[in-house]
């Protein structure tokens, strides 16, 4: 292999090998699998989710398999690449469909699935797809069970053995023991665990002497060894290899075994589990593993190991789906110093915070936005120029070409588009490579807060892109009367609710200027009586405050209450060019504010002049995307920096 190609292998610390699915997680919680009518979406499969594990709890993983030329084996790929998994390793097979499984939680422990891996793409990995100085820049590989059910899968696993091995490194065999992906169960017996075979029992044995750590349940252990007792099983292990192993135990938690088996099976390092309540076992074999080589590999003890991967695999339990519901390290620290008051992990409202703010889709350090999310404006606008209404949906399309223009596919650029208006320039905006977009739910004018369409907004988030903000606009101010409050403070509850419900990022809007004094106590006192209720959304929209004296008690609520808050972006309200750049440069020592989003000050002189019949479709883009980058530039002078 030439040079270059082996700098492209940046080191690692695990190279996970073998299956890689997408899983669809039946929604409806104690329903056959039959009577399922809707799922969730994640990626699966022991060594993907190892990935993503080790990846959050800061290891540097990739994974090392096949998947489909088609929209599930994107999927798997753009999300290990969102978890910052490496994908060095994943090959694309253009005659293979990417595995899927479908699952659903019947019962406690109980989580019927089938398997759709007829000739699947991951199944299909063979030697020519290991490649040496890729497998030689990992400090480690974990190889996988399933994936010596096949003479060419067993033979790539054993091929990146050999190169592992040469380089001084470290083989993990997860057992993973699926029976019915050996061919001995049935495909409605995708839950089963054991099924005692001699021919995986002889072909499993052959892989132990290579070991240098070796994890399996007590079934697993078993396979693994041909024997009918736990005990046994460990003996006949031992015999084979000199490998730390680890005892999975469920609830009970595990015991690590790193010399001699006596006859006490107890006589090993016990870590001992968490009390949580068992809402879904599956994946939790992968979160453990995860959690366990994050201290092996970290030079940890083994009890720190162990409680790290019991730890792990307490959130699992605890949770929906697989690799989606792995804690980050921030996550799983916060739980082992603080504990948890619930034994349903899910309904800690602290923890599943840290879960949501450390697990974002994307990182987002500036926002520069063309807010065109207005209705009652535009419409007004339409009204004198009499023009049909229905033409603002056409110019907020040529608005969000102005602001592509504008943002040339550079990271750190957005937009507001509404749904009234804004449908038709939502399929424009996703034809460009924007950061970010926010969508507003709220009833224009409205005080007390009221949503535009339904109050049932939850139903209407869940038809949303998951990657659109819900963007929600209050006119709040902390001297409001009582009841008002109270009101508005109900609805961002509830709206905030329903965010975290279906999966949504947040951004809220507070204008308070209009409705009462804005002195630089306004707007703090304003955020934390909504963080009293425990709101936190991701982003904060704020108008222009008088002094820096404000934006520095502002940013020290936001990070008293939420240090994980995306930020605050900066509104307009329709001010003049040179107070916006005024207002920029007022925020250059805060570092809470992030960026900005302007809608009238950019469009509104284009909507008047098209709507009117007085400037072309190409004059107005032109129009507006020379005031947005005015004041993109003009944001990035006043932090020093220059467009790119």
């Amino acid at each position: 292999m030439s040079e270059a190609v082996e700098a492209k292998h940046t080191p690692l610390d695990v190279i996970t090998i073998g299956r890689a699915s997408v899983d669809l997680y039946g929604q409806q919680i104690g329903s056959r699998l039959e009577d399922i009518t809707s799922f969730a979406k994640s990626v699966g499969g022991c060594p993907a989710n190892i990935s993503v594990g080790t990846a959050r709890l800061g290891l540097r993983s990739a994974l090392l398999t096949r998947v489909g030329d088609e929209q599930m084996g994107r999927f798997i790929r753009e999300q290990l690449t969102r978890e910052g998994v490496c994908v060095d390793g994943l090959k694309t097979d253009k005659e293979r469909l990417t595995a899927l499984v479908l699952l659903s939680v019947e019962d406690e422990g109980v989580s019927p699935m089938i398997f759709y891996r007829s000739d699947c793409a991951d199944m299909a990995l063979a030697p020519e797809d290991i490649d040496e100085a890729f497998i030689a820049s990992a400090r480690s590989i974990v190889v996988t069970g399933t994936h010596f059910s096949r003479p060419n899968s067993d033979a790539a696993q054993r091929k990146a053995i050999r190169i592992i091995k040469a380089k001084g490194g470290k083989v993990v065999f997860d057992i993973d023991y699926r029976p019915n992906l050996w061919g001995l169960a049935g495909h409605a017996e995708g839950f089963e665990r054991y099924v005692k075979s001699d021919r995986v029992s002889a072909q499993l044995k052959t892989v132990l002497p290579d070991c240098d750590l070796i994890v399996g349940t007590e079934e697993e252990i078993m396979i693994a060894s041909g024997a009918d007792d736990c005990l046994s099983a460990l003996k006949t292990i031992r015999s084979l290899s000199s490998a730390t192993i680890v005892l999975k135990r469920g609830a009970m938690g595990c015991i690590v075994y790193d010399g001699p088996i006596s006859d006490d099976l107890e006589d090993g390092v016990v870590g001992k589990g968490f009390p949580i309540e068992i809402y879904n076992v599956l994946g939790a074999g992968d979160a453990f593993m995860s959690g366990f080589l994050r201290g092996w590999l970290g030079g940890e003890s083994f009890a720190t190991a162990a409680t790290w991967a019991n730890a792990c695999g307490a959130f699992a339990v605890s949770r929906l789906l697989c690799a989606p519901e792995y804690p980050t390290f921030e996550e799983l620290q916060f739980f082992l110093k603080n504990g948890s008051k619930h034994l349903a992990l899910r309904k800690d409202e602290a923890i599943n915070h840290i879960h949501w703010a450390t697990t974002r889709r994307r990182d987002i350090p500036s926002l520069m936005a063309l807010a065109c999310d207005h209705r009652v404006q535009l419409e007004d606008v339409a009204a004198k120029a009499g023009a049909d209404p229905a033409r603002i949906r056409d110019f907020k399309v040529l608005a969000v070409r102005a602001a592509a223009k504008v943002a040339a596919g550079r990271d750190g650029y957005g937009m507001l588009i509404d749904e009234k208006h804004g449908r038709k320039a939502m399929f424009e905006f996703a034809h460009h490579p924007f950061s970010w977009l926010g969508r507003p739910v709220e009833l224009p004018g409205s005080r007390p807060l009221r949503f535009e369409f339904s109050q049932d907004i939850g139903s209407q988030l869940v038809e949303w892109p998951v990657d659109h903000c819900i963007k929600c606009l209050c006119f709040y101010h902390p001297d409001d009367p009582a009841a008002l409050k109270e009101e508005q403070q109900q609805k961002l509850r509830s709206l905030f609710e329903a965010a975290r419900k279906v999966g949504r990022e947040l951004l809220i809007e507070i204008i308070a200027g209009k409705h009462g004094r804005l002195d630089d106590t306004t707007i703090p006192r304003a955020l934390e009586e909504l963080y009293a209720l425990g709101i936190k959304p991701d982003w904060w929209k704020l108008e222009p405050q008088a002094s820096a004296g404000a934006w520095a008690r502002i940013e020290a609520v936001i990070l008293k209450h939420d240090p994980w808050c995306r930020g605050v972006v900066l509104l307009g309200l329709e001010a003049p060019q040179d107070e916006l750049e005024a207002a920029f440069a007022a925020t250059a020592k805060a570092p809470i504010v992030k960026g900005f989003a302007v809608g009238r000050t950019i469009f509104v002189h284009a909507a008047e002049q098209w709507l009117a019949g007085k400037m072309s479709d190409d004059e107005a883009v032109a129009d507006m995307a020379s005031r947005f980058e005015q004041l993109t530039e003009a944001w990035l002078a006043a932090r020093g920096r220059k467009a790119a």
